[in-house]
């Protein structure tokens, strides 16, 4: 080697080293406390005391069939056509793919790069008198950038995070599309037990009718006492033919969460929301059963993708190393493209440390920073959702328990005082008024009835959802 190349190469060598130090200077961001961030209760304020065991907090875990709790077959098969074909949920598995895309974009920056080139050229010479000339080239080249500050891995890290955000959204998306079909079809049947109610009542205000009718035609009872009795019925046909109109709408809602044209879809009607089966709420219910929870699973990931693109950005200060080498062969006849004499091969290091950007990278920075104290932000915000959710379920449940029982005592008081005024009526000890009051309470209190029973199913569907998919008991 000669003298003058030492000092060169020693310069080199320098430089490279310089670099590597000033590379282990990038160190990554403090590692995000999101229990710091936004601190879970121990417990809900709404669970009754008691103890009840839930499975590892985990997004990720399998829900199982939740529905099945009710004991209605055709609630799973509306989900099982909703998990085909929900638009929503299509569209969330595309967000997914594109994620994962991007993910193994991200993943390929680390690794070396290998190009195969082929081409021929035709020029003439510089000399005049000399015949124009075709260089021919074959030649591989391999480039890989050495990853000094972490940039490349951070970003690996980000796009990974992104993907696992995209899989919780996309559960937290079939999760919801569950509830929704769930609470739509509850929501319905409550509507037909409501509805055979007011027919029931139908049927009691037209016996009624023919009874005043012959009542009149005896000269017992004035025209005013038919007139009333006409006009309680039409009322009560009216209430059938609007409990009707909102089945209608409600079944045309279910086809399109089950992603099926509305005018094709038609439900049979049910046994009613007092053949399904309400599962019993456990006692206790503690606050790490948040972690289920898809959307603040997601939020959490957001958050340390935000945190490693902090690291990418404050990387950039840093230098960069791209390494490469190339071999293959170049002559001026193609016939000699193989041969070893014609061989030619090379290789080659890039240090780039960048000195003035004119402030690109303090913006980089900042924004990075900015984009990690929104979604900070975001996920304490999500955290006080779920949180909110599952009280609010939880108080619903308690509440609605009790308030059904004091219906049920209504119904059957209101039911005993129908009986009693319509005997009384017969034998005229008691005007028609008495007897419509007694049935429009019977009425009114049945039909409570059912649409607390339907909230209930309703608030049970929306625990469910608000845990994030279902509970263990233990």
């Amino acid at each position: 080697m000669t003298s003058d190349r030492r000092p060169r190469i020693r310069h080199a060598l320098g430089a490279l080293a310089a670099a590597l130090v000033l590379a282990g200077c990038a160190t990554a961001p403090p590692a995000v406390d999101t229990a710091a961030l936004q601190p879970v209760p121990a417990a809900f304020k709404e669970a009754a005391p008691g103890r009840w065991t839930v499975a590892p907090p985990a997004d990720a875990l399998p829900r199982g069939p939740w529905w099945t709790v009710f004991g209605d077959p055709v609630l799973g098969d509306l989900l099982q056509r909703a998990a085909e074909r929900n638009t929503s949920l299509q569209a969330a598995a595309a967000r997914l793919a594109q994620a994962r895309a991007l993910q193994q974009q991200a993943q390929a920056e680390r690794r070396p790069v290998i190009d195969v080139a082929a081409g021929a050229v035709r020029q003439t010479q510089p000399l005049p008198g000399n015949p124009p000339a075709t260089q021919g080239s074959l030649a591989g080249r391999l480039s890989w950038e050495v990853d000094l500050s972490g940039r490349l891995a951070r970003a690996a890290d980000a796009a990974t995070l992104d993907t696992q955000a995209q899989e919780a959204l996309l559960h937290g998306t079939r999760l919801a599309v569950q509830a929704a079909v769930a609470q739509s079809y509850l929501a319905l049947r409550a509507l037909e037990a409501e509805r055979a109610i007011v027919a029931d009542t139908v049927e009691a205000h037209r016996g009624t009718l023919r009874l005043t009718e012959r009542r009149l035609a005896a000269g017992d009872v004035a025209e005013l006492d038919l007139e009333r009795v006409r006009s309680e019925l039409a009322a009560t046909e009216s209430d059938a033919l609007a409990l009707e109109r909102q089945r209608r709408l409600l079944e045309h809602a279910l086809a399109q969460l089950l992603g099926e044209p509305a005018s094709g879809f038609e439900l049979s009607p049910g046994e009613g929301i007092d053949a399904l089966r309400l599962p019993a709420i456990p006692a206790g219910v503690p606050a790490t059963v948040l972690a289920r929870r898809p959307d603040v699973a997601a939020a959490q990931r957001r958050l340390l993708a935000a945190q490693a693109r902090v690291g990418v950005a404050q990387a950039a200060w840093f230098p960069s190393l791209a390494l490469t080498t190339s071999a293959g062969t170049a002559s001026p006849e193609l016939g000699d493209l193989l041969r070893w004499s014609s061989r030619a091969w090379g290789l080659g290091a890039l240090l780039s440390l960048p000195v003035f950007d004119g402030g690109r990278r303090e913006a980089g920075v900042a924004q990075a920073r900015a984009d990690f104290d929104t979604a900070a932000a975001g996920y304490r915000e999500q955290v006080l959702v779920a949180v909110r959710e599952v009280e609010d379920e939880l108080a619903s449940l308690q509440l609605l328990q009790s308030q059904a029982a004091a219906q049920d005592r209504a119904v059957a008081a209101a039911a005993r005082a129908t009986v009693l005024s319509g005997a009384r009526y017969r034998n005229g000890m008691i005007g028609q008024l008495e007897l419509l009051d007694a049935q429009r309470s019977e009425l009114r209190n049945r039909r409570q009835a059912v649409q607390l029973r339907g909230a209930q199913a309703q608030a049970t569907v929306g625990l469910i959802r608000a845990l994030g998919g279902g509970w263990d008991e233990g």
